[in-house]
C-alpha cells in the first residue's frame, strides 16, 4: 500500500512539473511573439526592362563603338556589348 501511495505521489508531481514547464514554455513564446519585429514583405520582382527600338540598339551600339574608339572599353567589351544589342 505505501509503494502505491509513494508511486502515486512520484506520478502527481511529475505530471504537475510537466504542466508548469508548458506553461513557462507558452509563455516564453508568446512574448518572443509579441517583442518579434513583424517579417518585411519580400521585395517585389523588378520590371523586365522594356524592349529597345532599332533606333536605340543603333544609337547605343554608336556609344559603344565610341567608347571603344576612346579606349574605355576593350574589343571583347564591345564585341560583347553589341552581340547583347543585337540579339535583344
Amino acid at each position: 500500500m505505501r509503494a502505491a501511495m509513494v508511486g502515486g505521489a512520484g506520478y502527481a508531481a511529475g505530471k504537475r512539473r510537466e504542466r508548469t514547464q508548458q506553461h513557462e514554455y507558452d509563455q516564453d513564446a508568446a512574448i518572443a511573439q509579441q517583442q518579434a519585429p513583424p517579417a518585411a514583405a519580400p521585395p517585389a520582382p523588378a520590371p523586365a526592362p522594356a524592349a529597345m527600338s532599332e533606333a536605340e540598339k543603333l544609337e547605343a551600339l554608336k556609344n559603344a563603338k565610341e567608347l571603344l574608339d576612346s579606349g574605355v572599353l576593350t574589343q571583347a567589351e564591345f564585341d560583347a556589348q553589341k552581340q547583347k544589342l543585337l540579339n535583344g
